[in-house]
């Protein structure tokens, strides 16, 4: 459990362009990439992101 409390001691802001490239990117992979393995690893990549920018909303530090 300490190794989870060090890692959101160091969580950087995200701007909030990055939340919506990765709503945008994950739905056009969804949709319009065909190849099974390429769609997996985008759906990924994009869930990955979106995760990311939420962890950082939530308990990054605030900016003024």
């Amino acid at each position: 459990m300490g190794l989870i409390k060090n890692l959101f001691k160091r969580v950087a802001p995200l701007p909030t362009s990055f939340m919506i490239v990765s709503i945008v990117g994950f739905l056009v992979s969804a949709y319009l990439i065909t190849d099974i393995s390429w769609k997996f690893t985008m759906l990924l990549f994009f869930a990955v992101m979106f995760i990311a920018s939420f962890i950082s909303m939530n308990k990054g530090p605030v900016v003024e």
